[in-house]
């Protein structure tokens, strides 16, 4: 199996997950002719893509959805409140939308794909769990904490995308006006580089070999500050960490780590 980010903060996130002889976008945030254009530096047709999975509502994990899929009509799975909001604010993906039921897997051909709730300020949030190849690859990112669920859903991931969103003094001594900091900050808006720091070394603990840091703000982080971080957890451990980019590509393989 094999990952692509090609977008992951707050002014975009698109991933691609590849197994199984499946292929499936995670979010649509970026830009229809970005999508297209990342997808064909990696030689792929995005009409051979078997659909997109959406975490929630927000535009920076939908905002390309709708010329994606003008373009491309995929189907677009997403748990039902999240489905409906998207039938309330683009109506034209109606045809499109296959809602999943959290925590049930779905089968796409021999890719397994299980959502499971997040705790964010959305109508409904999820991260994925994703196993094809005998591997399996878990991303939780826009979370204000990390839940049994989560812990549950990541564990035995041979890979992670998990949030790296902030440093509390940063966001404390920043410009946001004082609710958005305190949105930031609640169990229902995105983990800190030390809450992350704690996830990867839980995962690294249980033997997840590959942690890829996401959702770093532009605003309130900065990549190599989030990395120090979390590396400091990580030491002696043989998890490699990766930072996924604001724009660009960075590819991952997904391995069995498991025996």
């Amino acid at each position: 199996m094999r990952l692509a980010v090609f977008a992951s903060g707050s002014t975009g996130n698109c991933a691609l997950i590849r197994g199984g002889g499946r292929s499936v976008l995670l979010d649509a945030g970026i830009s229809a002719r970005r999508i297209r254009a990342a997808l064909e530096a990696l030689s792929m047709d995005p009409a051979g893509l078997d659909g997109v999975l959406v975490t929630h509502e927000h535009a920076d994990h939908v905002s390309g959805l709708r010329v994606f899929t003008k373009q491309f009509p995929l189907p677009v799975y997403a748990p039902g409140p999240v489905a409906e909001a998207l039938r309330r604010s683009v109506p034209e993906l109606s045809p499109l939308l296959r809602e999943l039921e959290p925590e049930r897997p779905l089968s796409l051909g021999c890719m397994s794909v299980t959502c499971f709730p997040t705790p964010h300020d959305a109508v409904y949030s999820v991260g994925y769990r994703i196993e094809a190849d005998g591997a399996v690859f878990a991303s939780a990112t826009d979370t204000g904490c990390v839940t049994d669920t989560m812990l549950r859903y990541f564990d035995r991931a041979d890979a992670a995308l998990i949030e790296a969103n902030h440093d509390v003094a940063m966001l404390r001594n920043g410009p946001y006006p004082a609710y958005l900091k305190r949105r930031i900050l609640s169990d229902r808006g995105h983990l800190s580089n030390d809450e992350c720091t704690w996830l990867a070394a839980v995962l690294a603990g249980r033997g997840t070999g590959k942690i890829v840091l996401g959702h770093i703000s532009k605003n309130n982080n900065v990549p190599g500050l989030a990395r120090r971080t979390v590396c400091r957890a990580l030491e002696g451990r043989d998890t490699e960490l990766f930072l996924a980019p604001e724009s660009g590509c960075l590819e991952v393989e997904v391995a069995p780590c498991f025996a």
